[in-house]
């Protein structure tokens, strides 16, 4: 247990931002740490992968390896995963489950190797345990075992925290397609926003929804620990220690802060979202860090007097409808019904909501940044604003950008004049996503 090869996967675009949070978490560096497509990969002990769970607000999942080998069939599979020696990762008593996931695999059944592996872990526990074996189960197992097939390759991985790690445990109330926790805790990690840094910036989300962005900030404040709500699948594997994991446990609860550094505020239109949000930071215990409110994203004006950072996920299409009363009406012309909830990314109107936004803010947020995660890599242009900065990012299945827009004083220019105003300042050069 004193040298895993970990994998923690996460979205398109943040695996940069995850390798900084994985050296902050473990001290790993040079060799022992390296980014790849789609995750970071890291040797390290048993106890790392505890931390990990613990306190990554980045990763999707903790998997240890525990074979790479090369395949041709199924069969392959199957000698593979019996060569691995389950018994000393969990017992009969557990139940178990396969995921498989394949890129480019020539193989024309993924079910038909799952269940290869799946034959291969039974077989080795009936010839090591006397005929006892685990048994399968689907929805809610005990222990979940990966396999990734390439063109030719296969890894097997044990999976250390169970259920996705984006599940926080504080989140019930919620909109249609709420923002994931992870990729909330991206946005903020690719702004720079540090609330414990030389020059600590207040945070508003102005479209805040259920709340997502301004409580993964006020835990991030708080040093409260992302999966100090939960469980995890570690706690049902042969090396578990609860006295080492219950250590764990007090060292990170004795470091969080009682307050928050510097003020966290968010709004939305619809009160109901403003409810949900108030009662998920409740679960969060983060209530009496997050200043929230109803109202208009057009009308609110900065929540204190030092400027900061607007961070925000905004909507689009139906969603807009939700946003401001701008949005409201062009909502309405287009014949489409008002929503409280967030809708899947469209992106042919509310050009109106935000070119409206961008006056708004130009003209009562001078000194403040906006942070806008976006599928409409058009944004820019309706918001007549030139960006200083975009990160790729996914969100899902969508390609999206962060763009950040450094506000001064005044009123956007129209379109034809925006290359020679310099309505903004910044180079617009591409940001440092992955």
């Amino acid at each position: 247990m004193n040298q895993l090869h970990l994998f923690l996967p996460c979205a398109a675009g943040v695996e940069g931002f995850l390798a900084d949070e994985v050296h902050a978490i473990t001290g790993a560096t040079g060799q022992d740490l390296l980014v790849g497509r789609g995750g970071v990969m890291l040797r390290g002990m048993w106890r790392d992968a505890l931390l990990l769970n613990l306190h990554s607000r980045l990763a999707q999942r903790v998997l240890i390896e525990l074979s790479h080998s090369m395949y041709r069939n199924e069969n392959d599979l199957y000698r593979a995963a019996s060569e691995v020696a389950w018994e000393i990762w969990f017992s009969p008593q557990e139940t178990f489950k396969i995921e498989v996931t394949a890129q480019h695999s020539p193989l024309t059944s993924l079910n038909f190797a799952a269940l290869r592996v799946k034959d291969a872990i039974a077989d080795r526990f009936r010839a090591k345990r006397h005929g006892v074996r685990p048994s399968v189960e689907t929805h809610h197992p005990d222990v979940r075992v990966h396999l990734h097939l390439t063109t030719d390759g296969a890894t097997i991985y044990i999976d250390t925290s169970g259920e996705a790690l984006f599940k926080r445990g504080w989140r019930e109330d919620k909109g249609d397609a709420p923002l994931k926790e992870t990729l909330a805790a991206a946005m903020l990690a690719a702004s720079g926003w540090d609330p414990h840094g030389d020059n600590p910036q207040p945070l508003y989300d102005p479209c805040c929804g259920s709340g997502t962005v301004v409580i993964e900030a006020a835990q991030i404040a708080r040093k409260i620990p992302a999966g100090i709500l939960r469980r995890f699948a570690f706690e049902k594997l042969v090396p578990f220690q609860r006295h080492v994991w219950e250590a764990m446990l007090d060292e990170a609860e004795s470091a969080i802060l009682p307050e928050s550094p510097v003020g966290i505020y968010g709004s939305d239109i619809a009160f109901r979202m403003v409810d949900f949000a108030q009662r998920n930071a409740e679960r969060a215990g983060v209530a009496d860090t997050i200043q929230l409110r109803g109202g208009d994203a057009l009308q609110r004006m900065p929540p204190c007097e030092q400027p900061g950072m607007l961070i925000l996920n905004p909507p689009y299409g139906e969603r807009i409808a939700a946003a401001g009363s701008a949005g409201r009406n062009a909502a309405e012309r287009m014949g489409q019904v008002e929503r409280a909830g967030r809708e899947t990314a469209q992106t042919e109107d509310g050009g109106e909501f935000f070119s409206q936004l961008a006056s708004h803010w130009k003209k009562n947020y001078s000194g403040w940044s906006a942070w806008m995660l976006t599928p409409d890599l058009k944004l820019p242009g309706k918001m007549r604003l030139k960006e200083s900065r975009r990160t790729p990012m996914w969100n899902g299945p969508i390609e999206c950008r962060l763009f950040c827009f450094d506000m001064v004083k005044g009123s956007t220019k129209p379109r034809k004049q925006d290359s020679a105003s310099g309505a903004l300042q910044g180079p617009g050069a591409e940001g440092h996503g992955a």
